[in-house]
């Protein structure tokens, strides 16, 4: 199937037949493109077919082989299951001028390994040649086993009870919670609530969008669905793709192609750090794979963002097929429900979908809260 097409360049199509030449990412278990290069002419496409288990065809450059190229082109991860899926996903770059197109796989260390590939790259003569693209990829990042080494959890933070009073035009709240240095002071956002949004799967990824972000006590963070079927469960930094006991879980949601699914939200009653993932695990793990959030990430010490999806992603050796929470979901998420959570961070409640209809799923305390 044809999941994409993408423009590498801006020219003008040649008159000529155009050729198409088939790429396979990732066969055999290995991590290369086979071939590793392509000569190609103005107008001709390139199929990149993708094999087990999750890799991308995302452009660089030569000078930062495993850097994407802003504005280049990126299929985002396809997992993949099996090779023998009736229907192995596909991404074409179609070839609009004979300058060199760079590729690598962002999975992590997959690059750093030597998974690259190139369009149209030099001669072997040339300093800019295929193998010297490789070999400059393997020399700046390293080997795979070094860098998933590398990942390693922060020492834990010194937790700590910390109580506070907050007032809007109206209200005065004293809150009590735990949270670390560096947490920001509970404020309300200035000119009241704030209401931001992360999408599940965004552009067809295994990522939410935006991943991080900063939120004051009183705002509303609302969670909307596409396809195909995530969920959204809070976790913990040191064990980002584990639910966190009392943690929220805002359940399965199974999203057609080209539709928009339910929105859930969440209310922020502290400003203490919340973590989260998506539990699918089918045909690989997403969570695993990158897809996490971070509310109030304290960016300025070691349990920032950046750490909390290092860790993740270097779960996904350990993933298994034999887990089943995907699997279930798969076939019954539709009708999903959400427990509720009492770590004093927040509190959550559905709001009107695309029919305008509002169901309830839980509201929690979220908070040591009185109001004076």
């Amino acid at each position: 199937m044809y999941f994409t097409i993408a423009t590498a360049a801006l020219a003008v199509l040649p008159t000529v037949l155009a050729t198409s030449w088939d790429v396979s990412v990732g066969p055999n278990g290995q991590l290369i493109y086979y071939p590793e290069y392509v000569l190609a002419e103005v107008g001709d496409t390139v199929n990149m077919i993708f094999h087990p288990k999750n890799h991308t065809v995302t452009q660089s450059s030569f000078d930062a082989p495993c850097v994407p190229l802003a504005g280049g082109v990126s299929s985002g991860f396809l997992p993949v299951a099996s090779d023998s899926d009736p229907e192995l996903p596909n991404f074409v770059i179609t070839v609009n001028d004979t300058n060199p197109i760079w590729i690598h796989c962002e999975q992590k260390g997959h690059c750093g390994s030597g998974m690259v590939f190139a369009i149209n790259p030099p001669d072997a003569s040339s300093n800019h040649s295929f193998a010297a693209f490789q070999a400059l990829a393997i020399e700046l990042n390293g080997t795979q086993t070094s860098a998933l080494s590398s990942i390693s959890t922060p020492a834990p933070q010194s937790w700590a009870t910390a109580t506070a009073t907050v007032s809007d035009d109206s209200s005065t709240w004293v809150s009590t919670y735990t949270s670390y240095s560096g947490t920001p002071e509970p404020t309300y956002a200035v000119g009241g609530p704030v209401t931001h949004n992360i999408t599940v799967g965004i552009n067809g990824q295994l990522a939410f969008g935006s991943a991080n972000i900063s939120a004051a006590i009183g705002d509303i963070v609302e969670f909307t669905f596409l396809a195909k079927n995530h969920s959204v469960v809070q976790s913990s930094f040191p064990e980002p793709c584990t639910p966190l006991a009392n943690g929220f879980n805002l359940g399965f949601h199974a999203v057609d192609a080209n539709t928009t699914g339910p929105t859930l939200s969440i209310t922020i009653n502290n400003t203490s750090p919340i973590w989260g993932y998506c539990a699918q695990t089918s045909p690989v793990s997403h969570c695993g794979s990158g897809m996490v959030f971070s509310i109030n990430a304290v960016e300025s010490g070691p349990n920032n963002f950046a750490a909390f999806l290092g860790l993740a992603e270097a779960t996904l050796a350990n993933s298994t097929k034999g887990d089943t929470s995907g699997a279930t979901a798969s076939s019954s998420s539709s009708s999903s429900s959400s427990t509720g959570s009492s770590n004093g961070a927040l509190s959550f409640s559905a709001v009107p979908d695309m029919s305008g209809v509002s169901v309830v799923l839980a509201m929690v305390s979220a908070v040591v809260a009185v109001m004076l």
